[in-house]
């Protein structure tokens, strides 16, 4: 729990206990400010280790109880089934290889079926989604699909791939968009939606913003650097309050290669990770698109945000330049007290950043169709956390990234606005932005006063001389992972000042009883997790998390179990375990009814690297990925 609650705690103490526990709290925040002065533990060791901690800690164990929570905790599980608390249940959705439209196949499992089939299901590895209501018992949804597991989709496991196969899993990626309707027996899909519609890594779509026509994004096929084939490896998203969805694309540098041994790649490329070799998806040795040597401005054009009108399925998708080129995980909009539009984007690798977008104009709340280009234009900035040295909280600032400034010059490699954007990366080390332990999904509260971003984990971190461990990223070799939470100066996230701190520490108390990774006082023998990585707020303000971290459940990780959802209140950092995800799974994407009393959670990769999954469908099955439906027996709202 962090020290910010400590007021929010002495609050739920009765008179008897008030005074006592004040002095306990007292002496305990000035124990843990020496011990961090002296680099030593963290709060979560001390809490621990010291009686005088271990009393602060009982105090807050008996005595906080969340309102916002109204559920009873899980234990951790190893099953390969979702579990949920006593008085919930859970069904299917849809699962990799269903159809979404009338007429089309079934999901075949012999990994035997073509391209042309793929084009009409539902993609793999559902990730991120948002409800799009039409209806109180209508909605579409618009669900991303990351990428395939080529030894599920294949009968040949990926290593015979042909033109087709090579096709097959290109329409196995993208975004899957589709309507459900609901009747006596809960949600499901309607095949005949008119909405109903698949977007692939083939299908056409528009690059807007500054960066759009510049030579480094024009390719033989593309002469004006405008108009790009296909969005993949699309991790997390975002909406807007003018109903649009928002697809990120991420880890778009597995899919180039080239078997041109003379092709050297550009530094600026080898900063997004781009490899000659292609041994993953092998797409370049049968579409040229993917080849380096031939094209070797094609990886320019991914790596955007990509914004999809969900009510028309003959919109063109358009990618958002404005917002930077990176490994996007997610797109965190909101509309800001000033009018603006702020969006908050993590940048999911080892070592890189956070940034936050402002457009340059205004919603409009009367005006929908007058908000359409609002990511049009803007300034994109990049975070910097500064703390003193040991401690876990501090100040922060938004850095721009705009050519002309902060040293983005052509004397240091930029020549526009444009190329800024297209190397974000590089324009954020050269104006000094944080280095973090991989920024994932970000999550802004209701109220705006606060935003959080998960923190999953780095391994590099204290290894490299660009990661010191310091300020967010408290830990070496970061297996554990922490989720960052900063609120802006006056609460107007269009400013540049901020302070932060750090809302949980994930650890594993039972394993190391002292030090860090123990994690935050917050974090329990009964509640332990590792690589927080979904986020998100609900309408009541209970703050989701998704983990996609070790389930080997021993040595580092042992007691974790399988990979997980957990319910926190922000306000007094309790947090619990809501959901246990299959055998091998990651528990990704998240959203709800609009009434709250439907949760739709994704299910990832159930099975990978050929774990014994056979989620959802059990006995010998296939493992799929697969969405599903929480609801309370009551019917009552999530979480409550």
């Amino acid at each position: 729990m962090s020290y910010n609650n400590s007021h929010d705690l002495c609050s739920n103490l009765n008179t008897e206990q008030d005074s006592e526990f004040t002095q306990l709290m007292d002496k305990a925040v000035a124990r843990r400010s020496f011990l961090a002065g002296m680099g030593a533990l963290g709060l979560g060791a001390f809490v621990a280790t010291t009686p005088l901690a271990q009393s602060v800690q009982a105090a807050m164990k008996t005595t906080v109880h969340s309102k916002l929570m109204g559920f009873q905790p899980i234990a951790a599980s190893t099953a390969d089934t979702v579990v949920v608390p006593e008085g919930y249940k859970v069904s299917n959705l849809i699962s990799w290889g269903d159809p979404i439209f009338a007429g089309a196949p079934e999901f075949d499992a012999s990994g035997k079926a073509p391209a042309s089939s793929q084009a009409l299901q539902f993609g793999d590895n559902t990730d991120g989604m948002t409800l799009f209501p039409l209806a109180d018992d209508r909605a579409v949804m618009a669900v991303n699909n990351e990428y395939t597991n080529n030894d599920l989709l294949f009968d040949h496991k990926g290593e015979n791939m042909t033109a087709d196969d090579v096709l097959k899993a290109q329409n196995a990626h993208g975004v899957s968009v589709f309507e459900i309707k609901k009747t006596s027996k809960g949600w499901s899909v309607d095949r005949s939606g008119k909405l109903n519609r698949r977007i692939t890594a083939n299908t056409p779509m528009q690059l807007t913003g500054p960066a759009a026509g510049h030579d480094l994004l024009k390719t033989s096929a593309d002469a004006n650097g405008i108009e790009v084939l296909g969005t993949f490896n699309n991790c997390a998203n975002g909406e807007t309050p003018w109903g649009t969805y928002l697809t990120c694309e991420e880890n778009f540098h597995n899919y180039f290669g080239t078997a041109d041994d003379s092709y050297e790649v550009p530094a600026e490329q080898k900063r997004y990770g781009i490899k000659p070799e292609d041994k993953r998806y092998k797409w370049s040795k049968f579409d040229e698109r993917f080849d380096l040597a031939k094209n070797p401005n094609e990886p320019n054009r991914h790596g955007w945000v990509v914004e999809i009108d969900p009510m028309n399925p003959e919109s063109k998708p358009l990618k958002r330049t404005a917002l930077g080129r990176f490994k996007h995980e997610n797109a965190a909009l909101m509309v800001d007290n000033s009018g603006h539009v702020v969006v908050y984007l993590g940048d999911d690798e080892r070592g890189e950043h956070l940034y936050k977008f402002v457009s340059k104009g205004k919603y409009d709340a009367a005006n929908k169709s007058a908000n359409r280009n609002l990511l049009e234009e803007g300034t994109l900035y990049v975070a910097k956390f500064s703390a003193n040295e040991g401690e876990l909280k501090g100040k922060g600032e938004w850095i721009e990234l705009t050519f002309g400034k902060n040293g983005l010059t052509p004397e240091n490699g930029f020549n526009s606005q444009a190329e800024v954007l297209i190397h974000t990366r590089l324009a954020a080390t050269q104006v000094g932005g944080t280095t973090m332990d991989r920024p994932e999904w970000v999550a802004v509260h209701p109220n705006k006063m606060s935003a959080c971003c998960t923190l999953t984990n780095n391994k590099n971190r204290g290894k490299k001389d660009n990661q010191p461990v310091t300020g967010p990223n408290p830990r070496a070799g970061n297996k554990y992972g922490q989720i960052v939470r900063w609120t802006p100066a006056n609460g107007d996230h269009t400013v540049t000042e901020f302070d932060w701190d750090l809302f949980v520490i994930a650890g594993n108390p039972s394993v190391h009883k002292e030090g860090l990774l123990a994690g935050s006082s917050n974090v329990t023998a009964e509640n332990m997790f590792n690589s927080p990585d979904g986020l998100g707020f609900d309408k009541g303000g209970r703050l989701w998390i998704m983990t996609d971290g070790k389930y080997s459940n021993k040595d580092d990780f042992a007691g974790m179990g399988n990979n997980q959802m957990l319910c926190a209140d922000p306000e007094t950092g309790e947090i619990h375990r809501f959901l246990v995800g299959p055998i091998a799974c990651e528990v990704t994407g998240l959203t709800f009814t609009p009434d709250q009393k439907t949760m739709f959670v994704g299910i990832q990769h159930p099975g990978e690297k050929g774990k014994p999954s056979h989620f959802p469908a059990g006995g010998d099955s296939k493992p799929r990925s697969t969405i599903v439906m929480i609801t309370r027996e009551d019917g009552g709202v999530i979480g409550a």
